[in-house]
């Protein structure tokens, strides 16, 4: 199954379909590494395993065993970081004095390049709503030399990516209907 038969949704998710069939085969201003890498990561992050199937088999030759192994990096280093930085700015507390010990090694040793892996986790970031570790990304990738332009595609494509997700999950009981 590709992406196409995942996009034959039921008619109340219409527009996840149309941006996403140009999102992921338009022009942006995202490399194909990049559009790829922040799309699975993405669908990793929602938890679908058919998404991220069909997303790699859609990517073809551009979903590289170490792009999708660091989207999935990306995914599981957010899921962690995400809900730690996230407490620690709720809390405003003594919190942000102590140190984090959390393992971050593949950050600083992705498999793709910098940059790429810095966009995944701002995608990655801005799912899960921590506005800590978006900051903190959203700087990364610019001082990587990215665009607002290419920040601004990766978010559309995170944010249509995780609706497809959504989309997918209720899409039998409104067919059913």
């Amino acid at each position: 199954m590709a992406l196409d038969d995942l996009l034959a949704l039921p008619e109340p998710a219409k527009d996840i379909k149309l941006n996403l069939q140009s999102l992921l085969t338009g022009t942006l201003s995202l490399s194909e590494e990049q559009r790829w890498g922040v799309a699975l990561a993405a669908a990793f992050a929602s938890r679908n395993v058919t998404l991220v199937e069909n997303i790699k088999a859609s990517a073809g030759e551009h979903a590289s065993a170490g792009l999708v192994a660091d989207a999935y990096a990306a995914a599981t280093l957010m899921a962690m970081n995400n809900v730690f930085y996230r407490f620690r700015h709720f809390a405003k507390k003594d919190y942000n004095e102590r140190p984090a010990r959390l393992r971050m090694n593949r950050l600083a040793q992705p498999l793709t390049s910098k940059a790429t892996f810095e966009l995944m986790s701002l995608a990655v970031s801005a799912i899960n709503g921590c506005e800590v570790c978006v900051e903190s990304h959203e700087q990364s990738v610019v001082n990587a030399g990215l665009t607002a332009d290419q920040v601004y595609d990766a978010i559309r494509v995170a944010a249509n990516i995780t609706a497809l997700a959504t989309a997918l999950a209720g899409a039998s009981l409104v067919v059913a209907q």
